[in-house]
Parts: structure tokens; C-alpha cells; sequence
């Protein structure tokens, strides 16, 4: 496979707005996803396109972040299909193998992809769990940081 940064350019780091709900959805606990679920299932409903199913697929990481890249490992996926009654279709890529987490997130995109929904489901659903992870992260920053040690050299002088 060609590396597609070959100049050593950055990578557009930019993402579109579904992108950005989907890895919220894809990183969400599942039960928080059932919890708020109950909330949108009101009459429509959904039919599953493809039934939730796991396999694995290869992990990719950079020496140093941004180097030479290097197959990291495999982790499992399980992946999902729906289309909501009213014709929009959802898909979703999940870590592990919950299958109804890769199902409700697959509702959720198609849902998000309503824009009669989008506002409500983005400002209940996709901002409290961002807010969520941003917290999370921030604790991690700091627990890291309490741990930095800062490394330097003494020269040692020598007389003459």
C-alpha cells in the first residue's frame, strides 16, 4: 500500500462532522448507548442491514507519532448496518465484540444523519459524551504529567 503522505506532509487532520459522531459513538460505553437509546425510540425504529459480526483488523502506528510506520497488532472489531424507516442508513466500527454497542451506534449515525434529529440528538447524546472522554482525558494529561521526568546532562568540568 502506497504511503499516501510520501512528501512528508502532515495529514489533513480536519474532520467532517460525521466523522467526529461516529468516533464519539465508537468510543462511548455500550450501556451509556442503550441508556440514551431509550430515549429515541419512539414508533420509527430501525431494520438491520447487516447483522453485527467481529473480525479483526490490523493496527498501524508511527515511530515517535509521526516517523516510519509500523504494523502495531490486531485488535477486534465488530461492525454494524442499519437503515431507519425512514431511509437513512447508519454504520458503525467498534472496538471489541459488543454486538448491540456496534447496533445502537449504527442507529445512532442514521439518526444523526436526520436533520430533524441532528441538533437534539448532538446537544443530549454526541456533546455530554465528547464532554465525557475531554474530562477523561484531561485526568490522564494530569496523572501523566505528576509522573514527567526531566532528564539532562551534566558536563563535568575538568581542570587543567
Amino acid at each position: 500500500m502506497p504511503d499516501i503522505h510520501a512528501d512528508n506532509s502532515a495529514p489533513n487532520l480536519a474532520i467532517s462532522p460525521r466523522q467526529r459522531w461516529m468516533g464519539v459513538l465508537a468510543r462511548a460505553d455500550g450501556a451509556e448507548l442503550e441508556a440514551h437509546w431509550a430515549n429515541y425510540k419512539q414508533g420509527g425504529g430501525y431494520d438491520v442491514l447487516r447483522q453485527p459480526e467481529s473480525g479483526l483488523v490490523m493496527v498501524r502506528g508511527r515511530a515517535g507519532g509521526n516517523g516510519q510506520q509500523f504494523n502495531l497488532g490486531e485488535i477486534t472489531v465488530t461492525r454494524c448496518s442499519v437503515r431507519l424507516r425512514e431511509g437513512a442508513i447508519g454504520h458503525a466500527y467498534v472496538a471489541g465484540r459488543n454486538r448491540q454497542h456496534a447496533e445502537l451506534a449504527a442507529a445512532f449515525d442514521a439518526l444523526l444523519q436526520t436533520p430533524s434529529l441532528r441538533d437534539v440528538i448532538e446537544s443530549l447524546v454526541i456533546a455530554p459524551l465528547e464532554k465525557k472522554f475531554q474530562v477523561a482525558q484531561e485526568e490522564r494529561s494530569k496523572k501523566a504529567a505528576a509522573t514527567k521526568v526531566n532528564f539532562f546532562t551534566m558536563v563535568r568540568g575538568e581542570d587543567e
